[in-house]
């Protein structure tokens, strides 16, 4: 569906905080680079908040970000651009092992989205939804323009898994996956590779976490006892990673740990003070910008300033948690697909800025996948000991 036009009135009220709450793209292709964490939308947006006011802080900082106009790439045939001041921004990992990602594993010739999820941002910017969409889930893929492997031929529609889209087309074919999943228009893009998420994750000092059942996988390089844990990059790494370390060892119990860790990692942002220290403040913001992927509409300073004003009212208790309703595929244990009625629920939730309802996910596969008795981080874990202690 092609995205309608808005000007005057209408098109200043879609700006907030400096940057379009949802639009169209301006700003022309100033290159990519590949990369995922889950988090890094809000590590981004939160470090550099207050981080512009030297000139030449700003110019370092505005250099290291890259940016992809994933708008360009996309055109007019996309889902309706809704001016109601909610954002909804793709987040999307890749397990490339190029360059400093070697040491994760072979470089099998192109990289995939390990990790997407869709970020709804509501109208009020006091509440927060994120979708998680499962790596092997069988998919529509819509026609995109090559990219890498595909010499920049155009790949022809097909069903294939979903994370087969960002090696065949890169961020717009990404991108374009999801707007053809979901009917929402992404209003932005966020990526980061496995060494630029260790970075940040170091820089910040680390993430506290609780395990309440050892996590072993050597496939990940992950080896916790039980216990809670200040986890560094490298061990952050690793449990957002692992798979076969908990639950059924499927992709579904991962998201899991990736939504959990999200939220952990949100809560350590909002309490470690960074913008009392100017030095914590700069080093933070330059991994940051370094590290990150965005959309033209997001790659520089200013920008993610203005996303950040947006976001930084919203707490770890303000986001809403869901994995695409999803079940095995008969054919392919090792594949999921979808359960049309109840994704529905799910975009048309998203859609209409509403939470995602019970019944959305009640019966899924991934509702059913609970690694809750395997790790919490520690807001999670206070209620839960209480509990066990008959207070």
């Amino acid at each position: 569906m092609a995205g309608d036009s808005y000007e005057g009135d209408t098109a200043a009220a879609r700006r907030s905080g400096g940057i379009r709450a949802s639009g169209r793209r301006r700003k022309p292709l100033s290159g990519r680079r590949r990369a995922v964490r889950a988090a890094a939308w809000t590590v981004a947006g939160a470090v550099v908040l207050g981080g512009t006011s030297l000139g030449f802080v700003y110019f370092k900082l505005d250099g290291n970000i890259s940016g992809v106009d994933i708008n360009a790439a996309l055109g007019t045939d996309r889902p309706q651009d809704v001016p109601n001041g909610s954002m909804d921004i793709l987040v999307l990992g890749s397990d490339s092992r190029a360059g400093a990602n070697a040491k994760y594993g072979k470089d099998e010739g192109g990289a995939r989205s390990d990790t997407a999820m869709v970020l709804h941002i509501n109208e009020k910017h006091d509440k927060a939804s994120v979708v998680s969409i499962p790596r092997d889930t069988i998919v529509q893929r819509p026609s995109c323009e090559g990219d890498g492997s595909a010499d920049g031929r155009t790949v022809p529609a097909q069903q294939a898994m979903f994370n087969s889209a960002y090696k065949v087309g890169g961020p717009a074919c990404a991108v374009k996956t999801v707007e053809s999943l979901s009917g929402v228009r992404m209003d932005h893009y966020l990526e980061v590779d496995f060494a630029g998420f260790q970075r940040l994750i170091n820089t910040l000092g680390g993430v506290e976490m609780t395990t309440h059942k050892a996590i072993k996988d050597k496939d990940s390089h992950l080896n916790l006892k039980a216990g809670t844990h200040r986890l560094n990059g490298e061990q952050s790494l690793g449990l957002v990673r692992t798979r076969h370390g908990v639950g059924d060892g499927s992709d579904l119990g991962r998201i899991q740990l990736q939504q959990a860790f999200l939220k952990a990692l949100i809560d350590q942002v909002n309490s470690v003070g960074v913008f009392s220290s100017p030095k914590k403040l700069y080093d933070l913001a330059d991994t940051a910008t370094s590290a990150i992927t965005t959309d033209s509409d997001l790659d520089s300073v200013g920008k993610l300033t203005g996303m950040a004003k947006m976001l930084k009212g919203i707490k770890s208790d303000d986001i809403q948690m869901t994995t695409l309703p999803v079940q095995y595929d008969p054919q392919d244990p090792n594949r999921v697909v979808q359960i049309d009625s109840k994704t529905e629920k799910v975009w048309s939730a998203i859609k209409h800025d509403k939470p995602v309802p019970k019944s959305a996910t009640k019966g899924s596969a991934g509702d059913k996948t609970d690694i809750g008795d395997v790790v919490r981080d520690k807001a999670q874990a206070a209620p839960r000991a209480e509990k066990q202690a008959g207070r």
